[in-house]
């Protein structure tokens, strides 16, 4: 069996040895109820509000401002839903984009459905949502923008700065879906006048089920899961004290090494880039070419079908993604690709290769090597691929 290589870093990322330890104890040893009242449990609402006190620096927060979730989709829709409702007396317009998660694309559908209206910017080629369009689409009933920092399945930033202040000049709230780019980019919600913010922590080396959202002192949404009257009676449930403090954990370790480690992905991304487009016929990279994600990678080549291309990488052990991990079961081309003006047929033959700090340059050109053979043998047996080579005297 040929050796793993897991290029599919934007689905999920391994947890961090050291998260895994910081853990432990919280199952077997510290595992009180945080909300008891007996020292041997509410210690641990101490431990709590250190890896609180650890993520709130990190992006610029005050420390109550941070609110643990199960992950990035409950804090999706709880940003969503919780203003609609809080603000309906304001206004009852939301303004998202064509390529944002299905966890905010399912939740304004579900919104749409109880009076809300609204409204989807397109993107450019590149996935870029337009300024001068954002401007246009405010309407005096608006009462929350919400667009994705980074896209996970192309990798392009989007100017969150520039979106975030006219928010503010309008008074409009701000979300951002920072699932894929918190601890992979610098972000400061005062410098870039967000609102709210949503992350999940197996994004960056920490476990599953455990997220959190930002909300900014003076925002007036309310809770979302309904119950007791943990954090700070916003979202009930006892607290998921392993997770909290897996996620406080990754994010320090993800943090400090961030530039050291983007820089790193950096160099091999920009390799990986380079042999494809050189090297494959009739390949495109998806995305901004340098304003993305640093470990982010998406192409699409004509004349292939992405699942059977899916299938022979993994024969030669590598791990990648035809569209983002939601919609894997999916035959539809992806809504991103499609909204950055891809014909279907063209969609339908992408790939998403996401790095990390464990990649290697050795892995790089393996991939690229393998590839290049996958691909030569699907267009083999393509009669589009026959055709298209006739008409061009080949």
């Amino acid at each position: 069996m040929p050796k793993t290589i897991y290029l599919d870093n934007a689905a999920t990322t391994k947890t961090n040895p050291t998260v895994v330890e910081a853990m432990l104890p919280f199952f077997t040893e510290n595992y009180g109820n945080p909300s008891s009242v007996y020292s041997f449990a509410a210690k641990n609402k101490i431990v709590i509000d250190e890896q609180r006190e650890i993520i709130a620096n990190s992006i610029g927060a005050k420390t109550n401002e941070i609110y643990f979730t199960a992950g990035g989709s409950e804090s999706d829709n709880w940003a969503l839903k919780a203003t609609a409702e809080a603000y309906k007396e304001k206004g009852n317009h939301i303004i998202t984009t064509k390529i944002e998660h299905h966890a905010i694309l399912h939740t304004a559908d579900w919104l749409e459905k109880h009076g809300i209206e609204v409204t989807y910017l397109d993107v450019d080629e590149n996935g870029l949502v337009s300024i001068e369009e954002l401007k246009k689409a405010i309407r005096p009933t608006t009462i929350l923008i919400s667009i994705m920092f980074a896209n996970n399945e192309i990798g392009t930033i989007e100017p969150i700065k520039e979106i975030g202040e006219i928010a503010k000049e309008n008074g409009i709230l701000f979300h951002t879906d920072a699932v894929q780019a918190y601890a992979h980019v610098p972000i400061n919600v005062d410098e870039m006048h967000i609102d709210m913010l949503s992350a999940s922590g197996h994004k960056f080396n920490g476990p599953k089920g455990i997220g959190f959202l930002y909300i900014r002192t003076g925002v007036k949404i309310r809770s979302f899961v309904h119950g007791g009257a943990q954090e700070r009676k916003r979202r009930a449930g006892t607290e998921n004290v392993p997770g909290i403090v897996g996620i406080g954990t990754a994010a320090k370790l993800a943090n400090a090494s961030m530039k050291e480690r983007a820089d790193y992905e950096i160099k091999l991304r920009d390799h990986l880039i380079e042999r494809v487009l050189s090297e494959i016929p009739y390949s495109r990279l998806n995305g901004d070419r340098n304003n993305r994600l640093p470990n982010n990678t998406n192409f699409s080549f004509q004349f292939i079908e992405g699942e059977s291309m899916l299938i022979m990488l993994d024969m030669k052990g590598i791990c990648g993604s035809s569209g983002s991990a939601c919609t894997s079961g999916s035959l539809d081309p992806s809504h991103v690709l499609l909204a950055i003006g891809l014909p279907h047929e063209i969609a339908h033959g992408s790939l998403r290769l996401t790095l990390s700090e464990e990649t290697t340059m050795e892995d790089i050109d393996y991939v690229v090597d393998e590839l290049k053979k996958v691909i030569e043998n699907l267009r083999g047996m393509s009669p589009l691929y026959e055709d298209f080579l006739k008409k061009q005297g080949k």
